[in-house]
């Protein structure tokens, strides 16, 4: 059973940084975040292949977010620079041992989710 337990997040002033991990205690074939701002749907972030680390971010987040992986600690992170009230929202670790191809990220194509870690950016 893979387990995906998030941290990090908080609350900051637009244009101000903040990260987040995700601690998981299996490899997949790819890792990831998705959002999820209230009445909105969930949102791909960013994803990293585990084997390659090849990066894919949504164009929302690009040049802005940016998505590591530490093999030796298990953990993925998300580094957010310059963050804008758009960004709030529920942050989700995701996960899936298969090999697709996700992009698009859609959220039916990840198997494992974690509980998700709140941010929240004000203007």
């Amino acid at each position: 059973l893979v387990q995906l337990v998030e941290s990090g997040g908080g609350s900051v002033q637009a244009g101000g940084s903040l990260s987040v991990s995700c601690r998981y205690n299996k490899d997949n074939y790819v890792q990831g975040w998705f959002r999820q701002a209230p009445g909105k749907e969930r949102e791909g972030v960013a994803l990293i292949y585990h084997l390659d680390g090849r990066t894919h971010y949504a164009d929302s987040v690009k040049g802005r977010f940016t998505i590591s992986e530490d093999h030796a600690k298990n953990t993925v992170y998300l580094q957010m620079t310059n963050l804008k009230p758009e960004d709030t929202g529920m942050y989700y670790c995701v996960a899936d041992s298969r090999r697709l191809t996700y992009d698009p990220m859609i959220p039916g194509d990840f198997g494992y989710w974690g509980r998700g870690t709140q941010v929240t950016v004000s203007s």
